[in-house]
């Protein structure tokens, strides 16, 4: 009687792992799922590019008339960025000054060129930096100082607020 008793449970135990294997196999034949790869909306512009190829160059220290990671000026810096995305652009701030168009602090975006006079001569543009975010009024840019080499800054810091002469966009995105 036992012996009839484990035969049935076995047989039994055969059909249910049979059973799985079956639908296993089932499924191998199947056509298979196509998945649907989602392709991003949000693909970075030339902009965010640009401003993540100056962010490169973070910590790199200031040398007057620099374009690489052994020393940069400010307008070394916006050039060399620029142009590593192929968008040519002026090797100077004053010559910078000229490209684009102005733009209101309130309609800045990441990507647009801030202009300043750091001189003792008020009003001669001499410093450029690139916006890096602009978010709730606080606009964040990265430039290169001669003090601290290549940083990112808030337009809320009270110097760089003075100095402020305007901002312009050069990319049209």
């Amino acid at each position: 009687m036992i012996k009839k008793i484990l035969f049935i449970f076995s047989v039994s135990f055969l059909l249910m792992s049979c059973g799985s294997t079956r639908n296993t196999t089932t499924s191998r034949r199947s056509k298979p799922v196509k998945k649907e790869i989602k392709k991003s909306k949000n693909k970075p512009s030339l902009s965010d590019k640009i401003v993540w190829t100056a962010v490169t160059y973070k910590g790199v220290p200031y040398r007057y008339g620099g374009t690489n990671k052994n020393g940069m000026d400010c307008s070394g810096l916006i050039h060399t960025s620029f142009k590593k995305r192929n968008v040519a652009l002026p090797r100077t701030s004053r010559e910078m000054y000229t490209k684009g168009y102005r733009i209101p602090l309130r309609a800045v975006r990441r990507g647009d060129l801030l202009f300043f006079t750091t001189a003792k001569k008020k009003g001669r543009v001499n410093h450029v930096g690139l916006v890096t975010s602009a978010k709730r009024g606080d606009i964040k840019f990265i430039h290169s100082t001669s003090s601290r080499g290549v940083i990112v800054t808030s337009l809320n810091e009270p110097y760089w607020k003075r100095a402020f002469i305007t901002a312009k966009r050069v990319l049209d995105e």
